[in-house]
């Protein structure tokens, strides 16, 4: 059963507690969980439970690093699973992992990847030690968690890896992980790259590449689309391709220096940045594009309106950007009345459906601008305003 110590101290009402763990020196800490309490309870006949069903104890102590709980919960025939022993490589609690794999209690591939993702290498080794299976996930969760002394024991000890060993670690910018793995032979893929300009992990794009890692148009629209400004010039730099989609990207997440970068070096664009850029509220990246000479139609105006972004379709139509009928559908659709009110005071023709679709999303202000403002309702419509009552001012 537990120690004399904690009974004791199990026995102690709030206060004396409280005092016995503010005000003597040197004394033994304890953590009373739920696994504590219902142990006591059980050993008293105090709580029914079927212990051969019930793997929530085990679960607890081994969660909370409670080896005597964990003990004589087995002890008293408490279930327990694989997730014991992983809960023990999880928190680096090798007792707990011991007792657990020497008492027979099941794991698998998940205790030796739990153990490198959380960096524990004790764990690791035990587990690797007594033959607890592993697979490549173990090289990639520690090179993912930058847990370089997991990977090398891993790798010594002919652990499997792939090409995502090293895109995990340059993505999250694990340079010693990276440099690791590929002079011990890991392959690259093109993702290496591609995920490290995505993080702004510069040094590992730049190590990536001058090691021979491939890239492709990814690499400069994932640097675009995340705002990596250096990642996306070191890659235009040295001969990356883009495309189209890097100034879209970059336009739709609002990175102006991006944008500002790609095109003024040659990368193309197309309606899609302006689209992009309008669909997203980002003015100032919309209002580059179009200074500069980025197409733009009605479905950039729309996409505007749609999205409630006011001052995008103000800039877009003084631009004699064009709209269509769509782009009151989308604002009574979306109930963006301020969008609705300026494209019918200059000028943009109803939408068959814009009254049906106010009426039907609920947006009854945009229902009753329409109507008072001479756009049409079809019967069915108007019958529902009819049997409605509340909207008389729309006949």
């Amino acid at each position: 059963m537990f120690s004399l110590a904690k009974l004791s101290y199990i026995q102690c009402d709030e206060f004396q507690k409280f005092w016995y763990n503010t005000t003597p020196n040197n004394v033994i800490k304890f953590n009373i969980l739920q696994c504590c309490e219902t142990l006591m309870a059980y050993s008293k006949g105090n709580k029914k439970i079927d212990c051969r069903l019930d793997t929530k104890i085990c679960s607890i102590a081994a969660d909370s690093a409670h080896l005597d709980c964990l003990q004589i919960a087995h002890q008293f025939g408490f279930a327990w699973n694989k997730d014991i022993c992983m809960a023990a490589a999880k928190n680096g609690d090798l007792a707990s992992l011991k007792f657990a794999h020497e008492n027979g209690c099941s794991w698998d591939r998940s205790i030796c990847y739990t153990a490198a993702k959380h960096g524990n290498l004790e764990c690791l080794k035990y587990a690797h030690e007594n033959k607890c299976p592993w697979d490549k996930y173990t090289s990639n969760w520690a090179a993912n968690c930058g847990n370089f002394d997991c990977l090398v024991y891993a790798f010594k000890n002919g652990c499997p890896w792939d090409e995502r060993t090293c895109m995990l670690a340059a993505h999250n910018g694990y340079i010693d992980c990276l440099k690791f793995a590929h002079e011990n032979g890991c392959p690259w893929g093109e993702d290496t790259c591609k995920w490290a300009a995505s993080s702004g992990e510069l040094e590992c794009l730049m190590y990536a590449h001058s090691n021979g890692c491939p890239w492709t148009a990814d690499t400069c629209i994932k640097a675009a689309t995340k705002g990596r400004l250096e990642c996306l010039k070191y890659a235009h730099i040295n001969g990356c391709e883009w495309d189209k989609k890097t100034c879209s990207m970059a336009a739709a997440n609002g990175n102006l220096d991006c944008l500002m970068y790609a095109h003024e070096n040659g990368c193309p664009w197309d309606e899609s940045t302006t689209f992009n850029a309008a669909e997203n509220g980002h003015l100032d990246c919309l209002i580059y594009a179009v200074t500069n000479g980025c197409f733009c139609d009605d479905r950039t105006t729309s996409s505007a309106g749609r999205n409630g972004h006011l001052d995008c379709l103000k800039f877009l139509h003084e631009n004699k950007c064009i709209w269509d009928s769509f782009l009151m559908f989308g604002c009574a659709k979306y109930g963006h009345i301020d969008c609705l009110q300026y494209a019918h005071e200059n000028g943009c023709p109803w939408h068959f459906d814009t009254c049906y679709q106010a009426a039907l999303n609920g947006h009854y202000e945009c229902l009753r601008y329409a109507r008072k403002n001479g756009c049409p309702w079809d019967e069915k419509t108007r019958e529902w305003a009819a049997s409605n009552g509340q909207f008389e001012d729309c006949f």
